[in-house]
């Protein structure tokens, strides 16, 4: 069975990026899994699909895909609210207050880490 393992943003200040993942994400149950001197992955547990902070291989600084944005499933509109409420306290930007967002009960929060990556936050329910 074929499945997504990774998703991988890059950074400038991998340290800076560290410290808000490891918050956010921690807050949420994710812990590090892997580590070296170039990038940072955390992970929900074994099989679940994880989430990398990276400084660019090519050694050219890292910027913002157009288009490309990170979604993290969370369990409750609650768990969302919390969730996004965190990510600005840290230091990200708001690119939309979470909300109820088209059909079947899709409720979702977005903003940009500080390196200007574009997450949301969701649940379905």
């Amino acid at each position: 069975m074929a499945q997504i393992g990774y998703v991988m943003v890059g950074t400038n200040d991998l340290a800076r990026a560290v410290g808000f993942y490891d918050a956010l994400l921690g807050g949420l149950g994710a812990t590090r899994f892997s580590e070296t001197d170039r990038g940072v992955s955390w992970s929900f547990g074994v099989g679940t699909t994880s989430l990398c902070v990276t400084e660019p291989f090519d050694g050219a600084p890292a910027s913002v895909g157009n288009g490309t944005m990170v979604a993290l499933g969370l369990r409750d509109r609650q768990q969302v609210d919390a969730a996004h409420a965190r990510a600005l306290e840290l230091g990200a930007a708001n690119e939309g207050d979470p909300a109820p967002r088209g059909s079947a009960g899709f409720y979702a929060g977005y903003f940009r880490d500080l390196d200007g990556n574009k997450l949301n936050l969701f649940c379905i329910g």
